[in-house]
């Protein structure tokens, strides 16, 4: 089973987004050490708690920190930009870092709706929400195929990076996402994180398919949440400060990651039930591969993607070093 990671850049209290940024860049080095296939870069915006606003910005420094690893974005917000600025900006990193360069694209914002509004160049009215049509203009840049008497036509032609592109994936958690996907032959990333175990979005990403020529089988990767520790009772402990900032985004409070002290002081005061479909992988090493080949069976998966969000920078080294130890190195010994 393929791994990779998806990182937003989490800022812990009293940290700067400076350093957590610069934290990101040592995991991804890690991960590329440790065998990870990618490692992808969030877009979140105006958060006290994730520092990533431009994926792009964090890709040209781990490109030149990294040696094999594949870096993209999970994602860039499409509707945020204009679909050529978003070619030029991947066709730049895939000239930079041929071969190994992602473009993940949402069309969720990343924020909120007035931190959206102020991303917005326009402000008269709020921008409408046009991700098919962005979509199938990012392509035909890459590819060369606006129709005859397009005004951006002879634009594509100077793309900086020349013929290197990057591989461009949908992500999403919907029915609309995974029917888009499917449909524009595209390889399609599932935020299980986000959403739960919605295995029904795989079966319908794989009836709308249709080959194309970046794809010419359905590809599924699942980006599922995943703290990996020396048991499972300090795996829990771990998760305790994304619970509670999840309940605080549930009450549209956004909030630095607490110590897990405090967040276990906070969820003993303030019970946050779990919901039924939402099951994060935790344990012990042998655990999170259990439970990970688990949710793969699940959704059929190709691939998946590993995201969490610690207090301690330290904790999350360890715990993709134990996940890498339980599962690549071990994978990679049988293949040989």
């Amino acid at each position: 089973m393929r791994l990779s990671v998806l990182d937003q850049s989490p800022i812990a209290d009293g940290m700067s987004g400076g350093q957590a940024l610069r934290n990101s860049l040592e995991l991804a080095q890690l991960a590329d050490r440790l065998g990870y296939h990618r490692f992808w870069m969030a877009e979140h915006h105006a958060s006290p708690a994730l520092a990533s606003a431009s994926p792009e910005i964090m890709l040209a420094a781990i490109g030149r920190e990294t040696q094999a690893i594949r870096i993209g974005t999970g994602g860039v917000m499409l509707p945020h930009y204009s679909p050529f600025k978003v070619a030029e900006s991947f066709s730049m990193l895939a000239g930079l870092f041929p071969g190994r360069v992602d473009l993940g694209l949402g069309r969720a914002p990343g924020s909120d709706q007035l931190t959206a509004y102020a991303l917005q160049q326009d402000r008269r009215t709020r921008a409408q929400l046009e991700f098919p049509q962005q979509l199938a203009e990012l392509l035909a840049h890459f590819d060369g195929t606006l129709p005859e008497g397009h005004p951006f036509r002879p634009l594509s032609a100077n793309l900086p990076g020349g013929e290197e592109a990057p591989d461009i994936w949908v992500l999403g958690s919907s029915t609309d996402s995974a029917e888009l996907a499917g449909m524009a032959g595209l390889p399609y990333c599932i935020a299980d994180f986000i959403a739960g175990e919605v295995p029904e979005l795989a079966a319908r990403y794989r009836q709308a398919f249709r080959p194309s020529a970046r794809a010419q089988q359905p590809f599924v990767m699942v980006a599922c949440w995943t703290v990996a520790a020396s048991d499972a009772d300090e795996a829990a402990w771990l998760t305790g400060p994304s619970r509670m900032m999840l309940a605080h985004l549930m009450r549209g409070q956004l909030i630095a990651v607490p110590s897990p002290e405090t967040a276990d002081a906070w969820l003993k005061a303030n019970p946050v039930p779990m919901p039924a479909n939402r099951r994060p992988v935790t344990g012990s090493a042998a655990d999170c591969r259990d439970q990970l080949l688990e949710k793969a069976r699940l959704y059929g998966a190709d691939e998946l993607m590993l995201v969490n969000i610690l207090h301690d920078h330290r904790d999350r080294i360890e715990s993709y070093r134990l996940i890498a130890d339980a599962m690549i190195a071990r994978d990679a010994a049988v293949a040989a």
